[in-house]
């Protein structure tokens, strides 16, 4: 089966992130819920590790429904990663990568 995907890219603290947003990954069922699919993927660097996933890809499944509340799948994204950004295992990671290597030197 084909799912129609959306396909945004954004910058991200110096990292290029592609977001795959498909609203409809599974038809919709009688309430009217429908199962929305988002992948995240750090594509510069490739594969670079981002607050939400420590291997620079993310797939997560949602409501269409939670992503519209947040003003689609670009703010959600985003929203996800400044909030995870916050918290103190990223700040230390962060705060390393920007530090020189000693032996990165030599």
């Amino acid at each position: 089966m084909t799912h129609p995907n959306e396909i945004h890219q954004i910058s991200w603290q110096d990292v290029t992130i592609e977001i795959r947003y498909c609203k409809a990954w599974l038809s919709e069922d009688a309430s009217g819920y429908n199962t929305a699919h988002l992948e995240i993927e750090a594509i510069e660097p490739k594969r670079a590790r981002l607050p939400l996933s420590e291997t620079g890809y993310k797939s997560h499944f949602c409501q269409h429904a939670e992503i519209l509340q947040h003003g689609g799948s670009v703010a959600y994204v985003t929203a996800w990663l400044d909030h995870d950004a916050q918290s103190r295992d990223w700040q230390a990671y962060f705060e390393n990568s920007k530090q020189t290597d000693l032996f990165d030197l030599l």
